[in-house]
């Protein structure tokens, strides 16, 4: 199971540079997870305490509006959620729940800050991944603010 999960890791980009052996600790400090479809890993407006690696099956990450819930993004095998409210000591700005049953190892607050301080390039390769998502969702609005153009 440990080798599985060090594996994993490997395949997740923002921890790509990191040397197996220091995987192997981490892999051995997370908690593996399970949840079935339709339960929810966090809840938007939650503290936040842990980042999770998805190991397999999907989620959807959805976020509370005056007109309801809003599927902003589905995620999968290797993504990383829940990141941005432990860096940046924030309530979570989305729910994010098993669409299939889900397997996730969940990294503690601690644990995470430790690795972006120990591994620079885990650290550029999170904010990589935070503008990249930040560019999807103001590309989506814009989209959204946008009249319909006549047939």
């Amino acid at each position: 199971m440990l080798s599985d999960e060090v594996q994993t890791l490997k395949e997740v980009p923002i921890f790509a540079s990191i040397e197996p052996s220091k995987l192997k600790l981490l892999a051995f400090a997370c908690d593996r997870m399970t949840y079935r479809k339709g339960q929810d890993l966090f809840r938007q407006g939650d503290q936040g305490d842990a980042a999770f690696v998805l190991l397999s099956g999907t989620a959807n990450v959805i976020v509370s509006s005056a007109s309801g819930e809003l599927t902003v993004a589905e995620v999968g095998r290797n993504a990383v959620v829940g990141e941005m409210s432990i860096l940046c000591n924030i309530p979570r700005t989305a729910t994010v729940r098993a669409t299939s049953k889900l397997e996730a190892l969940r990294i503690s607050q601690d644990h995470f800050l430790a690795l972006t301080s120990e591994f620079p390039a885990v650290a550029s390769e999170i904010m990589r991944t935070l503008v990249t998502r930040l560019s999807k969702t103001t590309a989506e609005l814009v989209k959204a603010r946008l009249p319909p153009t006549p047939d």
